[in-house]
């Protein structure tokens, strides 16, 4: 099978440069070496950054979302500090329930991809292939060819986009995206029911226990009374410390005294699964000669908040756009790629770096608690903070100087 444009993975990322390919009239080739639905380790929340995507591949879906059974609509965030202080910010101010839409949602991940994947099969210029395992890549005069386990021929393509995930053999042997425990998440998710103190209006909860940073714990509302329950520290503070976090988690829903009543009388469903998360707090290059490389594969995940499905799904549309100008062009030279790079880091190395900033403050919990204390009575750093997960563009208010006069001194 020889092809212009072949995507690699049909998570969030992948499944959005075809769509956003196909509404463009371009077709692909979609792979990926499992048959959906499938799970996917991830804390399930989908921020209002995800739903302005999901608009900009077609207005329906966020209705669609929102009535479907799958997902809860959540209407904000509550922090906890290494205080105990609580901070509960919502997404949008004085909201109402019977009348606004949310802002974002939870949703397992076996059901969101599985949502935006049934949207890919109903697409006739998307060759959509599951159970097709990509083993190995070879580069070609011409692009890439892709092989089996076996060695045999699955297709060759011009250009490919690689959205195989966070453990992408190709980002790390082609690309260059060594492991950097300093850029590395290491988490355990598991779910569970008959968690008590959920928050009414579906918050979602961000847990900064003070013997347990620079990790944190979430708590994130599920339908039917469940709960995405899950823990996530540097991989570079995990090794040095030697820290069991399956046993650390067991731990914490134990004997942490706001968390163990709640968790008291609760089931856990399933294992407890692990993941890796390269972040996206050193900038790395996201594309090369006929390739590009979307979402996890990128190292595109938020360093404070762990979000990565809308920085999949960002990076998903700019591969979408610039896969094509190369067709056109029939340029898929590193230099003329290297224009995806930018269009990607213009859109999300700013917040990036915020939340590097945040990820850092984690170390100085006596800092952390100042923050969340002034967040409590400054409306400005209380913004900043829901921003990370909702589509707000802070890259303007970063560039002004009144907002960081208004970070600091502000007050209600």
């Amino acid at each position: 099978m020889n092809h212009d444009i072949c995507i690699l993975g049909a998570g969030p990322g992948g499944a959005t440069a075809a769509l956003h390919l196909a509404n463009a009239g371009h077709s692909c080739l979609l792979l990926d070496r499992a048959a959906f639905p499938r799970d996917k380790v991830c804390g399930d929340a989908l921020s209002g950054k995800v739903l302005s995507e999901l608009k900009r591949i077609d207005e329906k879906l966020t209705g669609q979302l929102a009535a479907a059974p799958m997902q809860v609509p959540s209407w904000g965030i509550d922090f906890f500090a290494p205080n105990g202080q609580q901070l509960g910010i919502p997404f949008k101010p004085d909201f109402d329930k019977n009348t606004d839409r949310a802002a974002g949602h939870v949703a397992k991940r076996i059901d969101f991809d599985n949502f935006l994947v049934e949207e890919v099969r109903q697409r006739p210029e998307i060759d959509f292939r599951e159970n097709v395992d990509v083993a190995r890549t070879e580069r070609t005069a011409t692009g890439w060819q892709l092989l089996n386990k076996a060695g045999q021929e699955v297709a060759t393509c011009r250009i490919l986009l690689v959205a195989n995930g966070a453990q992408s053999e190709f980002a790390r042997k082609v690309a260059g995206h060594a492991l950097e425990p300093d850029h590395h998440c290491a988490g355990l998710r598991t779910y569970y029911d008959n968690v008590t103190g959920l928050s009414p209006n579906n918050f979602i909860e961000l847990h900064f226990i003070k013997d347990f940073l620079p990790g944190y714990l979430w708590v994130f509302p599920l339908p039917n009374g469940q709960a995405n329950v899950g823990v996530g520290m540097l991989s570079k503070t995990v090794a040095a410390k030697k820290i069991n976090l399956r046993q650390r988690l067991d731990e914490i829903l134990t004997t942490h005294p706001t968390l163990a009543p709640r968790f008291a009388q609760a089931q856990r469903l399933g294992p407890v699964r692990g993941f890796g998360l390269p972040l996206g707090s050193k900038r790395r290059p996201l594309s090369g000669a006929n390739y590009l490389l979307l979402g996890d594969a990128g190292s595109l995940i938020d360093p404070f908040s762990g979000e990565g499905i809308s920085h999949a799904m960002v990076s998903g549309r700019h591969a979408a756009i610039w896969a094509a100008q190369a067709v056109a062009k029939a340029d898929f030279s590193p230099a003329f790629l290297k224009n995806y790079d930018k269009a990607v880091y213009n859109r999300l190395w700013q917040e990036l770096r915020l939340s590097r900033v945040m990820q850092r403050l984690l170390n100085f919990p006596s800092l952390f608690n100042i923050v969340a204390n002034r967040a409590v009575n400054n409306p400005t750093l209380a913004e900043t903070l829901s921003a990370m997960f909702m589509d707000l563009d802070l890259r303007e208010r970063l560039r002004q100087p009144s907002f960081y006069f208004k970070l600091l001194f502000g007050r209600k």
